[in-house]
């Protein structure tokens, strides 16, 4: 009997696979507990229409990922920080203060945990890497003055 998965079964598939299982499988463990249903015309055409919008979602967020790096590569983003009479920072320069000026000079939000830079202690240019989507990232520098 053919069945598609309401969730991920140990051993047998992950959630929306369509497999093959013995009848009583289906009837008496898998159709009680919710964790199938019958592969009939209309399921199956369910299916389809779940995978089609899930790789179109995919494919929007590649196209504006797309976009924002090309947005965002070779940009420099200038911030301003107070530092002693040495040139050194009071504190350093972290990745949700870079958030934070890419959304207010760029017009990108970019979510802080996907911005990458080592410590910013010290006035100077740096570079900065923000990873957008999975393997899609862009390179801008950072010029921190006072």
């Amino acid at each position: 009997m053919d069945v598609i998965l309401s969730q991920d079964v140990k051993s047998l598939g992950k959630k929306g696979q369509k497999v093959s299982v013995a009848e009583g499988y289906a009837r008496n463990y898998l159709f009680p507990r919710k964790l199938a249903v019958e592969a009939s015309a209309q399921a199956m055409t369910e299916l389809k229409n779940r995978e089609a919008a899930n790789r179109h979602k995919i494919d929007t967020e590649i196209a504006n990922a797309k976009e924002a790096a090309s947005m965002l590569s070779g940009k420099e983003l200038k911030i301003s920080a107070k530092a002693g009479s040495s040139g050194r920072l009071f504190g350093s320069i972290t990745s949700k203060e870079v958030a934070n000026e890419i959304n207010s000079q760029l017009g990108l939000s970019v979510d802080k945990r996907k911005v990458i830079i080592s410590d910013i202690k010290q006035f100077g240019t740096y570079e900065c890497e923000v990873k957008l989507y999975q393997g899609i990232s862009a390179k801008l520098s950072i010029i921190v003055g006072e």
